[in-house]
């Protein structure tokens, strides 16, 4: 039975961290972001995010998004400095020409730190993948 169920591997999309200025609130935050770097857009992605250590968690925060672009990315949310020495996971959920796709990413503790940065191609922008 196992054999027959087909389980599509998930190709060209990233969960990244981002530094940037809150022009708002004056300061420099994390931010998370949702990366499509393939030639499809992804429909009805569901995320749900999670950080906890032996000692703490966060809840389950829920996020959807309709469609996401091809080549495109989209604000998740905003990470807070507190959350950032726990181990953030990102479990996402999406449909790509009618099949369902998932996939866990995350964020080991204390990994969210500008000397981690890379080049974030479809951003323009640099920040941290999670694995």
């Amino acid at each position: 039975m196992r054999k027959d169920i087909d389980i599509p591997e998930v190709k060209d999309i990233y969960i990244a961290a981002v530094h940037e200025f809150n022009e708002k609130y004056n300061t420099t935050d994390w931010n998370a972001y949702i990366i499509n770097d393939g030639k499809e857009p992804l429909e009805m992605v569901l995320i749900i995010v999670q950080g906890y250590d032996s000692e703490d968690r966060t809840t389950h925060m829920r996020h959807k998004i309709d469609v996401l672009p091809a080549k495109g990315y989209a604000k998740i949310e905003f990470m807070e400095d507190s959350v950032l020495k726990l181990n953030n996971f990102f479990s996402v959920t999406y449909f790509l020409n009618n099949k369902m796709y998932e996939r866990r990413w995350e964020f080991p503790a204390n990994s969210i730190v500008s000397d981690n940065a890379v080049d974030l191609a479809v951003m323009a922008k640099k920040g941290i993948l999670a694995r």
